[in-house]
């Protein structure tokens, strides 16, 4: 059939064009889903996931510890308590993780939404933050201080809050109080009129207020006491640090200020980048989707 056909027909001979062979062609669409991108998204979020998990454990086992879950009426001051904090962003952080974790792994577009839009929000919020601190610089000073306060006066009502004043004002910072030493008069216990009822911390301040000795082993708990008394017979600025802690972080912001706008970026630059890797990555599942129908 592909060559010339000859017809007969009495006296006369044709000759037939050969036959048109029509060949179609097909190229088969080996595109996927990215398992690089894919990977990448699920491998860096269960690490996310599993610290959220270890934080969120850590923070409901402090509360377990202070009888939190039993006793209610301890909640009045529910902010400013660090386990209630621990728990608030190991939730944050399973979450993101899970659903960037799972939603990579099992590609579900909704799940890897939501991842999105979460990192959305908080590089949101945290610009929101900057440029608020710029601008409304003396509020957050003034929200700061009261907040530092209420550590100072339930200093010795919850062993978290008391371990948190203590890394600050002898590791962290050295400093002592809000704006120095006599702001410890506003507890109870280091009040200066509570040597009436016997308390022997009082018209003193805690021991993370007390200057490290060089070689010092073994931490002196008793280095404050007395200290605020009138008529103290030792120098009190090498006992003790004078400096306030509200100060203290203004310093240590200044001189820390590039390290701490480099995390800042980084920080900004790695979510941005989980942002367009889920949305990439949700794009190539709804692309194969499209074939499939």
């Amino acid at each position: 059939m592909g060559g010339a056909e000859a017809t007969q027909v009495p006296g006369v001979t044709f000759k037939m064009p050969p036959a048109q062979t029509t060949v179609r062609k097909y190229r088969r669409d080996t595109s996927e889903v990215s398992c690089c991108l894919k990977y990448m998204i699920f491998g860096f979020n269960v690490m996310f996931w599993l610290l959220g998990l270890c934080i969120l454990a850590v923070g409901v086992w402090a509360w377990s510890e202070k009888d939190t879950f039993n006793n209610l009426g301890r909640l009045a001051n529910i902010a400013l308590d660090p386990a209630f904090v621990l728990i608030c962003v190991g939730t944050l952080t399973f979450v993101i993780g899970f659903t960037g974790c799972v939603g990579a792994l099992r590609e579900n577009t909704c799940l890897l939404a939501a991842y999105a839009l979460f990192l959305a929000i908080i590089l949101l919020l945290e610009m929101t933050a900057v440029v608020m601190g710029f601008i409304f610089k003396d509020w957050i000073k003034l929200q700061a201080t009261g907040g530092f306060q209420a550590f100072i006066i339930h200093y010795r009502e919850d062993p978290d809050q008391q371990n948190l004043i203590d890394w600050i004002q002898e590791d962290w910072l050295q400093c002592c109080g809000i704006e120095g030493p006599k702001d410890w008069d506003r507890n109870n216990y280091f009040n200066c009129s509570s040597r009436d009822v016997g308390s022997r911390e009082a018209c003193g301040v805690p021991f993370s207020c007390c200057r490290r000795k060089p070689n010092e082993i073994i931490k002196n708990k008793q280095c404050g006491y007395d200290v605020r008394k009138p008529g103290y017979n030792y120098d009190v600025a090498k006992i003790i640090n004078e400096k306030g802690c509200i100060q203290a972080v203004e310093e240590w912001m200044e001189v820390n200020l590039i390290i701490i706008s480099a995390i800042a970026l980084i920080t900004s630059f790695l979510q941005i980048l989980g942002i367009c890797f889920a949305q990439n990555l949700r794009a190539d599942i709804f692309a194969q989707k499209a074939k499939w129908h």
